[in-house]
């Protein structure tokens, strides 16, 4: 009995383990994309593109962004807030997105995936929670980027997946030793 919970402890674990695990969504390049054969990006909002206080968002951010729309890669954010807080926050950098789509359900991914008609496989997720984003894009079959949070802070209502987070990732880092931070997809 108890190995059986170990054993469906580490099955349920692994919904939360990322594909791959950044610093920053600006280090993900096009050549990256090319060789992993994604053809979209879908991001979570805050303190993955911008910080959850800052909706201006950085020159970085308008780099990085610039970079993808030349090399014609779609960019949608994936957000749980409601849609006029999005709308609001993305108006400087003209992205399209998904308002209220209930991450860690596959509902907002599902809908970017029929927006973009690309199938599961040309489409990664990046997020900064593997409680919501990574969890998500699992459930509906994406690869998955982990990204470090932009700001160190979080809204209130972010702090209580957090503490559950870290000992997730604890778990999930000893059962994984594979499991770094790089400054690519690999």
């Amino acid at each position: 009995m108890l190995f059986d919970f170990f054993i469906k402890g580490e099955n349920m674990f692994s919904k939360y383990k990322p594909t791959w695990m950044l610093e920053a969504i600006y280090q993900i390049t096009p050549e990256q994309l090319e060789k992993q054969g994604v053809k979209a990006i879908l991001a979570d909002l805050d303190n993955t593109l911008i910080a959850w206080d800052n909706p201006n968002g950085t020159e970085e951010l308008r780099a990085w962004l610039a970079t993808m729309a030349a090399a014609k890669i779609p960019v949608i954010v994936v957000s749980n807030n409601n849609h006029d807080r999005v709308a609001k926050a993305l108006t400087a950098l003209n992205l399209d997105f998904i308002a209220r789509a209930l991450k860690p359900f596959p509902r907002g991914i599902n809908q970017a995936l029929t927006r973009l008609n690309l199938p599961k496989e040309a489409v990664i997720m990046v997020g900064d929670q593997i409680m919501t984003d990574i969890k998500s894009a699992h459930s509906a079959g994406v690869r998955s980027v982990l990204v470090k949070p932009v700001i160190a802070t979080d809204s209130w209502k972010t702090q209580f997946n957090r503490l559950l987070e870290r000992r997730i990732m604890k778990y999930l880092l000893a059962k994984n030793p594979e499991m770094k931070w790089q400054g690519e997809l690999k």
